[in-house]
């Protein structure tokens, strides 16, 4: 277990649109985050084919496509008025609010 603690702006259900790679461009909400690793699963993002073995859950095995783990550097969130966007943060009495940089819109 490493010691090293990053602390990452992206939520799970965030919005965010792919700004790199095959899928780049393609937007979608966050499904898990993997803290450890610095990476997220993002819904219809990264699709890799996987060959499923015939179990209890799933009755039909053979090969599936699910979502792979994309890293968090190639991800950036979507504001509902000004699109991809960088997190800033706003500090309201008690509470720290995530704030689009561009319109200061809350996320």
């Amino acid at each position: 277990m490493s010691m090293n603690v990053v602390k990452y702006k992206l939520r799970k259900d965030d919005t965010v649109e792919v700004i790199v790679g095959k899928d780049k461009g393609k937007r979608g909400p966050i499904l898990g985050i993997d803290r450890d690793r610095g990476r997220a699963v993002v819904q219809g993002i990264n699709m890799v084919k996987k060959a499923m073995k015939k179990s209890k859950q799933n009755d039909r095995g053979g090969i599936v496509e699910i979502e792979a783990a994309v890293h968090l550097s190639n991800l950036m969130i979507v504001c509902k008025k000004c699109g991809p966007t960088r997190i800033g943060y706003r500090i309201e009495g008690e509470n720290k609010k995530r704030v689009c940089r561009k319109c200061g819109e809350a996320l």
